[in-house]
């Protein structure tokens, strides 16, 4: 291991804070020659699997983290003045316990917590803290709030509760980024650190990539508020100093403290959490009792509905297509997914709710034709199953079903009273600053005029995926801009570095999951 990881790192999934695009972020900790880097996204862990991705591909260790919002009293307070001025708290998982329980906290944060952020509270970070690693976070962490009104007592009692909570895995964290404020915490934290025998951590609560990138930094947090970058009292870090460190800067400044830098290494060397792909849980469908197994169920189903489809006599063709297709889904095991989704779309109907015929690689199944999940007749039409389910391509299948919008509601409640509304969950949905998006988000933080920045944007191509780069290429008018007006060429530069960046969270159109425990899809809330 290195000596020193970075501990408290925001990704672009700290939306409009969080500069560190994930795909450049485990790249930049490698070439500076870490070999373990966190995530600790503002209350969310919308990019922990990407960024475990990441992380596995270029050869370092990823650490799952969070720095959640920790409610002044109750999670279920919500009293303007009081309830919003919620603290900070990094938390990493040391292993699958430890994941499961952060998974749990920040899902409870929207579900139970939510007032202007997603909070949890200490009634429920007792509960669910088990393998997990706590850092007492940034300036707007509890204990460092006592210290900054110099409430030392307040700072002490704060810190021996956590200790008491976390034992040997909690930490005081010190930041090297010059701030007064930050200065004066870190000279209190390392006093309490030796009173109460609690150890040090540095950490750099890393906001974007490198030095340079500050300016931009700054640009995105204008673009979150709604501020131009000329307003006085705008939100500002102060300091360019929040970038993803070398391991020689980190050192270089905590000299005096080394242990801090060394608890950095201990911590990593405990996180050890690892994703598994391609084992998918589902729920337990519940058969008649008069059936053995879920796979003779299924098959009666199948070939009811097959009758129904093509008559008392289907062909041979018809028949040998069905018993391939059954051999496959009980290989793979997805013979409860198939009656999953029958058992909603049947509930539709019954319901009179308008069900589409089916899309997609879906429409290729017989098995699912014969059962009423769609209307399509894939011999008809000469639709291939393998593009649906395919033994050699194991991936999670996904039938693309539509109802009525005004109606699908009361599908989503009964798949909630069927599984449980805590197993059931809607698909997250992100809007990107594409091209022309983010050259009017920096064009107004820049206080351009709207009429330049508007032809601006209209000088990006109409076309799908198109970026400012890729259209610096096609449109020679924008090129010359660009590289002969100072203006353009500033927007243009600020736009690329912020390109791509998720903008703001919604809830997907239709999707929905019925997993029973944390699933690899991005969801709004993690099911159990």
């Amino acid at each position: 291991m290195s000596n020193f990881v970075h501990l408290h790192v925001h990704s672009e999934f700290s939306l409009l804070d969080g500069a560190n695009k994930i795909k450049e972020l485990p790249a930049r900790a490698k070439e500076l020659g870490m070999e373990a880097i966190a995530i600790t996204d503002h209350g969310v862990m919308f990019g922990v699997v990407d960024f475990y991705k990441e992380c596995k591909k270029v050869g370092i260790k990823p650490i799952i983290g969070c720095e959640v919002y920790v409610a002044p009293r109750s999670r279920f307070d919500k009293e303007p003045g009081i309830d919003n001025k919620y603290s900070h708290l990094i938390l990493l998982a040391k292993n699958e316990v430890g994941y499961k329980n952060l998974s749990h906290l920040v899902s409870k944060g929207f579900t139970e917590g939510f007032y202007y952020k997603p909070r949890i509270d200490l009634e429920i970070l007792e509960q669910y803290h088990e393998g997990l690693i706590c850092l007492s976070a940034c300036l707007a962490g509890s204990v460092n709030k006592a210290i900054l009104k110099d409430d030392i007592e307040e700072a002490k009692k704060v810190a021996l509760w956590h200790k008491n909570l976390f034992g040997e895995d909690y930490y005081l964290e010190v930041q090297p980024n010059g701030l007064p404020e930050q200065v004066k915490a870190n000279q209190k934290l390392i006093e309490l650190s030796r009173e109460l025998e609690i150890p040090l951590v540095a950490t750099n609560d890393a906001h974007y990539l490198r030095k340079e990138d500050a300016y931009n930094h700054e640009v995105l947090l204008c673009i979150q508020t709604g501020k131009k970058m000329s307003d006085t009292d705008r939100m500002r870090m102060g300091v360019d100093e929040f970038y993803v460190k070398s391991p020689e800067e980190m050192l270089d400044y905590f000299k005096n403290i080394p242990e801090a830098i060394e608890n950095t290494v201990k911590i990593a060397e405990k996180c050890n959490f690892d994703f598994e792909f391609g084992n998918t849980k589902l729920p337990n469908y519940d058969v008649p009792p008069e059936f053995k197994t879920h796979t003779e169920y299924f098959e009666k189903l199948c070939y009811d509905g097959i009758k129904k489809r093509y008559g008392d006599n289907p062909s041979k063709e018809v028949m040998d297509r069905v018993e391939y297709e059954l051999s496959v889904i009980e290989k793979m095991g997805y013979v409860d997914y198939y009656l999953i989704v029958w058992d909603f779309i049947n509930y539709a109907k019954s319901q009179n709710i308008s069900v589409g015929p089916g899309r997609g690689s879906g429409a290729g199944s017989i098995v699912a034709y014969a059962v009423g999940i769609t209307d399509i007749d894939p011999i008809k039409y000469n639709l291939l199953f393998e593009r649906f389910l395919n033994p050699e391509r194991i991936s999670m299948p996904d039938f693309d079903v539509d109802f009525c919008y005004e109606r699908r509601p009361e599908v989503i409640d009964y798949v909630c009273r069927k599984y449980g509304r805590d197993h059931v969950s809607q698909i997250i949905t992100f809007g990107t600053m594409a091209a022309r998006m983010v050259i009017r988000d920096v064009g107004r933080a820049l206080d351009v005029p709207y009429a330049e920045v508007d032809k601006l944007a209209k000088m990006i191509p109409n076309e799908l995926h198109i970026t400012i780069k890729k259209a610096l290429e096609q449109n020679r008018e924008l090129a010359n801009l660009y590289e002969n007006d100072e203006q353009t060429k500033k927007i243009l530069d600020i736009a690329m570095g912020l390109e791509g960046m998720p903008r703001q969270a919604s809830t997907h159109a239709c999707r929905s999951c019925y997993y029973k425990r944390p699933c690899y899809r991005v969801c709004t809330f993690i099911c159990k």
